[in-house]
């Protein structure tokens, strides 16, 4: 009996090294120090102290569904165990900085983050009250396990919108006070933080809200369901008609940055439209996708330049077709070299293409038509019946329009005959094509419509930018790209705007913390693969699909076990 629950505490034991270990690493590399400068609540929680307790709160969760006999005490228990044992290596970094000169080898490892970790209260008080801190946190964890769902979803609800709106108070600040003038700010907010008796306001009201909600959404969905048909109809017309009133009328709620960081977000939704019907739809690892992207982009410039690199008068709106054209006979001529390459093979043929297409583009063999490395110039902004559509606010309608274009499109291929032989192309190619479906025709389809799309986003860009260099079009746009399609949830086109709106729109209003966005990216991606593998937002399919296999590897787990014992 001693030997099995000796056996039984290898789960907290190693997930509380887990926790710690990720701790440890996020306080060696200067985050914890950074993000602990800037404050979430005033004088009670900063953005550091957040990111320092995330990873033995998650682990001492996941340690106490492990505990065995689902006992509450024992799921406690583990609980503690995973927050004690991850401030060990915390603990280990606060003694060996008293006596080493850590900096030389750490240089992130400063004053600032011992003094964090310790809570000013010296090595021996300050290693304590961390310790107690992560035990805290791991029994919290441990009970939030054992409350009923109605109570720990709206508590959990209540929690995470409180500090996003800490996070974002600034900008949130600054948009209430030109609605509402400094009033309101004076009430909520206190500098860049929420004060205390707002942000606990804030919680109970968004917890009651989420409790209330999470009590009649079945209901609410009974009603619906039982409605006569025309009547639903209504409500989805109604509940379309106030989604494209909130669209048309978001610049003027949002003000000139926020509309920027929404344009940058469309460029790359609209990026995204494309690649999920390449990679998404058809299941074609495209990696070069930047390519057709520069495309538009040179082609606008080239079209419609009042420098000396402009070789005709064309307006944005004259040009525009025959940038997504050219942006789709490449696709096309991407696609021919490639039909018989799958998996690995394709994504490397396809990663070749972006860069031969961004070396021609830096190369002084094109300098006479594309400005090499001086790039293009002089690119007039969209016109709009004679006035120039120079604000963020005024682009936005441009952006907004090609994202409602390039979505109507793809949800219409994708319930179309074509669609659906894409997704039997993606599950499998041999079984596609024994059925009768043209393999030819139907990648180059993909290849070419995914390339308009993008050749469009590069044509908007370039217009909204004014002037284009090489530098612009590297590998990391298709990665990201890529990775907003993958976060977003693939086949999805929710799921694209979504993703766009986590990659994109995210490091855009937490540039302060830029030098650490791919340390996120790669975070967040390994976050997905392990807990949400279908995104955030995924499609019916492909939620059954990965849904179903989990299941069958659940089952398989238990039937195995049952076995064994």
């Amino acid at each position: 009996m001693a030997k099995t629950s000796m056996n039984d505490l290898r789960i907290p034991l190693r997930l509380g090294l887990i926790a710690g270990g990720i701790s440890l690493g996020l306080s060696a590399i200067g985050m914890v120090a950074l993000f602990g400068q800037r404050e979430l609540v005033t004088n009670v929680l900063t953005l550091g102290e957040v990111i320092l307790l995330a990873a033995p709160l998650l682990l001492a969760y996941m340690s106490a569904r492990q505990a065995p006999e689902a006992k509450a005490i024992s799921a406690i228990l583990y609980g503690l165990i995973t927050g004690i044992v991850a401030a060990l290596p915390l603990v280990a970094l606060i003694v060996a900085a008293s006596t080493l000169d850590l900096r030389q080898f750490l240089p992130n490892v400063s004053p600032a983050l011992i003094e964090l970790l310790t809570f000013n209260q010296g090595v021996i008080a300050g290693s304590l009250i961390l310790t107690g801190v992560f035990a805290a946190t791991g029994v919290l964890a441990a009970i939030a396990y054992n409350l009923p769902d109605q109570i720990r979803s709206p508590l959990s609800s209540g929690l995470l919108w409180t500090l996003t709106i800490g996070l974002f108070s600034e900008i949130l600040s600054n948009r209430l006070r030109a609605f509402f003038g400094s009033g309101i700010n004076q009430i909520l907010f206190d500098g860049k933080a929420l004060n205390p008796f707002a942000a606990l306001a804030l919680f109970i009201v968004i917890t009651v809200i989420a409790a209330f909600w999470g009590r009649r959404k079945e209901t609410v969905q009974e009603q619906i369901s039982s409605l006569p048909p025309a009547r639903q109809r209504n409500l989805r017309l109604a509940s379309i008609a106030a989604g494209v009133v909130l669209l048309l009328i978001l610049p003027l709620i949002l003000g000139t940055y926020l509309s920027e960081v929404i344009n940058n977000v469309g460029i790359f939704a609209l990026m995204g439209l494309g690649l999920n019907i390449v990679v998404g739809f058809a299941g074609l690892l495209d990696l070069g996708y930047v390519a057709f992207f520069a495309i538009g982009a040179y082609s606008m410039a080239v079209f419609t330049s009042n420098g000396s690199l402009g070789i005709s008068d064309l307006t944005f709106w004259s040009a525009l077709p025959f940038c997504v054209a050219i942006s789709a006979f490449f696709g096309l001529m991407l696609g021919l070299p490639v039909l018989r390459m799958r998996g690995d093979y394709l994504a490397i043929v396809t990663l070749g293409f972006g860069e031969i297409i961004r070396i021609l583009a830096l190369s002084d063999m094109l300098k006479p038509v594309i400005g090499g490395a001086q790039g293009i110039l002089q690119i007039p902004k969209p016109p709009f019946f004679g006035t120039s559509l120079v604000q963020p606010e005024q682009l936005y309608y441009v952006i907004l329009a090609g994202c409602l274009l390039a979505a109507f499109v793809s949800w219409r291929l994708s319930e179309s005959r074509l669609g659906r032989q894409w997704m039997a192309m993606r599950e499998d190619e041999d079984v596609a094509e024994a059925m009768g479906i043209t393999l030819v025709s139907t990648k180059l389809l993909a290849f070419s419509i995914g390339a308009a799309f993008s050749g469009l986003s590069g044509a908007i860009f370039a217009s909204k930018l004014t002037s284009i260099f090489p530098h612009s079009f590297n590998l990391l746009i298709s990665i990201n790209v890529l990775s907003l399609i993958i976060v977003g949830g693939m086949g999805s086109l929710p799921g694209v705007v979504v993703g766009a709106l986590i990659l994109v729109g995210l490091p855009e209003l937490l540039r302060e913390f830029a030098e650490y966005r791919l340390l996120m990216y790669g975070a967040l991606l390994i976050v997905m693969m392990l807990m949400k593998p279908e995104g955030f937002w995924p499609s019916a399919v492909r939620r059954r699909e990965l849904r179903s296999d989990e299941d069958d590897f659940t089952e398989a787990g238990a039937l195995a076990n049952e076995a064994g014992d």
